[in-house]
């Protein structure tokens, strides 16, 4: 069940030649792959493009009508490794991920279809999660394009280029026998526009096709002495193709003046960041029109070097916008202009940012550094606003007017009493190692648990600590999802941590999908899928490994989840320990029951949900069942005892009703101020009862109080 349905939206697939499509980027990207007669399509979620996994698997009945076969991919590795039916066949396929962790994982497969190259045209879409936003490593996809010579394709962010730009990959690809990757940023994937469409198309050579008529071409596989014939073929025949189609199909662009003493060189991804930042100096509008030189690299890598020459050969400087580090299209710039004897300067990392998010702010200080040394008058003819804006921006601390908030778990998320358990046992036994995974639990490493040491990749939890595999007295203790957990942690975690003895332990967080990446379903999902085989334990694949100690525990019973972890940690039995802490994604939970409670509240039907609450008058106002807890919905109130300072603990209305409050006071033993009642929608006759009778005993009951009292005063007066 992923986060976000595009049941609605797939349906605009089906439109044909000369008709408006009008979406976001991904929907156009999946539109592009329709139109381009792609074979097969595979990846693995993440963002920036999970959703376009989301709208692949929405879209299964149409690509089925076009005979696409479409696969939800183990792994990147697992996406990358398909493009293999291209190296043989005329067959046309498409794979995805989030990068750069995710082309990391799949570099091995990549590597060798690279090598080998492909009959088919193959296309990598990749989500370049870089900048300030990023949930990753702050690195670069380019450094893989060069390193296995895959052509880089990073279009302008506007529909009609992304589209052209996938199905000219696809052309680019079989023009020169190379697999093609193609980026997108978070920006594009969500941009929203329109194109013109073109029909659907089928491929006239299909999967079976390639499945009843096999072929074997040994100078394909990269095995000695192919694969030295392979890096030959790569320079003499792949990179020539390459160049020659990139500039007869003009796949770079040239914007703004045809000449000048200066210009600027960009990212084809960084052109709507460009202009924005030139509009803002003075110096274009918003649809571009300026007067500024601008070559645009909707192909980064390979750049060409008889374009690049003939940009800069009348100027004495040019400004390349290369977001990220190293700089390697400026180091390229430098070789074709020095090797070509021009001698115009090119100025990037001396103005702009190393590393970092090229925002429009960024890139507008980068402009006025660069403009002020070699074209002042620039600046000087838009004295009405552009020198204004080329002028340095004194811009305060952030951290000075808005309080730091951490990222955190979700209200009601079932991962985070897993760590609430764990301070528990650090308070009994003493602090342990934590190494760390990539999912959601990894905001455990951030206030209020601070659990956590190091995290090594998605599924290599456990693997992050098999060098603390020795005789001590405490335990390290590793975390891993369910995602992780099929995505690689069963071999490198599990199996390794089996083969090597390991006396560790490991909690797997099986929370029923593929959460941190939207909610995808993985092996262990307890949905029905009609397209996969769900439903399948992640304790028999982990006792199939050979693991001997194994408990499975709900998570939200957070005494049942210490003494799990107490008793891993502290048991004489040798060799690996597995808990599995199992709930359900509370996100999904609520996608699937809130518009079901509300449709039985709306339809005037008995519906009763559980609400917990903190009793002002008991609460201590120590606060210490926020700082074991975290949830969004405890917060502070101020206190009603005008006696007291301390402002009260209180649950706002965005509980939903998991309990973790209250297990955790108990098993805390802290105050016994939480309380759970009950709210009943649309209550029955016998509900009303109940409530009436309820109010006249405790009514009687205060009445009779009060009375006790005013005769106790008043015996105390006489």
């Amino acid at each position: 069940m992923a986060e976000r349905s595009f049941k609605k939206e797939v349906e605009e697939l089906r439109i044909g030649e000369g008709e408006i499509f009008r979406g976001e980027g991904i929907l156009a990207v999946t539109k592009a792959l329709l139109q381009s007669g792609v074979s097969y399509v595979g990846g693995y979620q993440g963002a920036p493009i999970s959703h376009l996994m989301d709208v692949l698997a929405d879209a299964q009945d149409i690509l089925g009508e076009l005979k696409i076969h479409f696969e939800a991919s183990a792994s990147e590795a697992a996406a990358a490794a398909m493009l293999a039916a291209s190296v043989n066949y005329p067959l046309r396929g498409a794979v995805t991920w989030k990068s750069t962790v995710g082309t990391n994982v799949a570099s091995d497969a990549l590597a060798s279809v690279s090598s080998s190259g492909v009959k088919g045209g193959a296309l990598v879409i990749i989500g370049e999660d870089y900048g300030e936003g990023s949930s990753i490593m702050q690195e670069r996809s380019h450094a893989f394009a060069m390193k296995s010579q895959m052509w880089l394709l990073d279009p302008r962010p506007n529909l009609t280029s992304i589209v052209d730009m996938v199905e000219k990959g696809f052309q680019l690809s079989e023009g020169s026998n190379t697999p093609v990757m193609l980026e997108l940023r978070i920006r594009a994937c969500h941009v929203y526009g329109s194109f013109t469409a073109k029909e659907n198309v089928t491929p006239s050579f299909n999967l079976r096709d390639a499945m009843e008529n096999p072929v074997r071409d040994y100078d394909r596989v990269v095995l000695p002495p192919s694969n030295f014939v392979h890096e030959v073929e790569k320079i003499e025949h792949r990179w020539p193709a390459a160049v020659d189609f990139i500039k007869k199909n003009r796949l770079n662009e040239f914007f703004g003046g045809a000449t000048g003493d200066v210009g600027i060189i960009v990212q084809g991804g960084l052109y709507n960041t460009l202009i924005r930042a030139l509009e803002l100096a003075g110096l274009s509008d918003a649809f571009g029109e300026t007067a500024l030189p601008i070559y645009c690299l909707n192909v980064t890598y390979p750049l060409i070097d008889d374009e690049v020459k003939g940009f800069c050969l009348d100027k004495k400087a040019v400004l390349i916008v290369e977001e990220g580090q190293p700089e390697y299209i400026e180091q390229a710039l430098n070789t074709i202009l020095r090797n070509g004897d021009i001698q115009a300067r090119v100025v990037g990392k001396k103005v702009l940012p190393l590393a970092g998010e090229y925002t429009n702010q960024v890139i507008l200080e980068g402009l006025r550094k660069f403009l002020g040394e070699f074209a002042p008058e620039l600046v000087a003819q838009n004295a009405d606003g552009g020198e204004r804006a080329l002028a340095p921006v004194d811009i305060s601390a952030i951290s000075e007017t808005v309080p730091q908030r951490p990222a955190g778990f979700c209200t009601g998320c079932p991962e985070r009493p897993v760590f609430s358990a764990m301070k528990l046992v650090q308070k009994d036994i003493g602090k342990f190692h934590v190494s760390c995974d990539i999912g959601c639990h990894l905001f455990s490493i951030l206030p209020p648990f601070d659990i956590g040491n190091t995290t090594m990749g998605y599924g290599l939890g456990w693997s992050g600590a098999s060098a603390f595999n020795t005789e001590t007295s405490m335990r390290t203790v590793s975390i891993m999802g369910d995602g992780g957990f099929w995505h690689n942690g069963l071999t490198s975690g599990v199996g390794n941590a089996v083969f090597n003895r390991n006396d560790n332990v490991l909690v797997i967080v099986d929370n029923g999908y593929s959460a941190a990446t939207g909610g995808q379903d993985i092996l262990s999902s307890r949905a029905e899928n009609k397209t996969k085989a769900t439903n399948n334990p992640i304790a028999r694949a982990v006792r199939g490994m050979g693991v001997t100690w194994l408990k499975e525990v709900n998570t939200y019973d957070i005494g049942a989840m210490k003494k799990a972890l107490k008793g891993a940690m502290s048991t004489a039995a040798k060799g690996p320990k597995v808990i599995i802490a199992q709930s359900e994604c509370m996100l999904n939970r609520q996608r699937r029951e809130k518009p079901i409670r509300n449709k039985a509240i709306r339809d005037g039907k008995r519906v009763v949900r559980a609400r917990y609450g903190v009793d002002p008058d008991t609460c201590t106002g120590d606060h210490a069942c926020i700082r074991i807890s975290g949830c969004p919905s405890l917060t502070l109130k101020d206190n009603p005892d005008p006696l007291k300072d301390d402002p009260v603990a209180y649950v706002d209305n965005d509980c939903v009703g998991c309990g973790v409050c209250g297990e955790n006071a108990h098993a805390a033993v802290l105050c016994p101020s939480f309380y759970r009642a009950e709210l009943i929608y649309n209550p029955s006759v016998a509900d009303r009862f109940l409530a009436h009778f309820r109010n006249v005993v405790i009514s009687f009951f205060q009445n009779w109080g009060e009375a006790k009292r005013a005769r106790t005063s008043f015996g105390a007066q006489l």
